[in-house]
């Protein structure tokens, strides 16, 4: 999928990221960065709301999963079942989210997928603005088998 088509399946399946201007910086089925920028996404002390940072976040890391699961020709659902965002810093200007999949055991998934017809994978997304970690978020995904 390329970065056109990976903002605009966002913006269509997942409204809120068109609200967020969120934009696609890289695309590809083992890491994802997605953009969003301060202006429509502060808060009342002027900084990004922490909702917008774990939802720039958690469509980084589902999008990687996704790209990757696509590559596979996976057939399916992708669900998020559990995430966890720890805020470092404030996010004073623009917000990077970094997802990768490297790291992650992904012939064990793909095992699990096969085998039972789910499966779910873990995920880390480090959130940058001004070059410097603002937050990570650690997010679990099920992948759910049309058959």
């Amino acid at each position: 999928m390329t970065k056109p088509a990976l903002a605009e399946y966002l913006h269509t399946h997942m409204p809120l990221s068109r609200s967020m201007a969120v934009s696609v910086v890289s695309a590809s089925a083992m890491e994802v960065v997605l953009e969003a920028p301060l202006a429509p996404n502060h808060n009342v002390h002027g900084t990004m709301f922490g909702g917008s940072i774990a939802t720039l976040a958690l469509l980084a890391a589902w999008s990687v999963v996704h790209l990757r699961l696509e590559a596979d020709q996976f057939a399916g659902q992708l669900v998020v079942s559990r995430s966890e965002t720890d805020y470092l810093m404030p996010v004073s200007g623009q917000a990077r989210a970094i997802a990768r999949l490297g790291g992650v055991d992904w012939d064990s998934f793909s095992s699990q997928l096969v085998r039972h017809g789910k499966a779910r994978v873990t995920v880390t997304t480090e959130v940058l603005s001004n070059d410097l970690l603002t937050a990570r978020l650690v997010g679990t995904f099920a992948a759910i088998s049309a058959e």
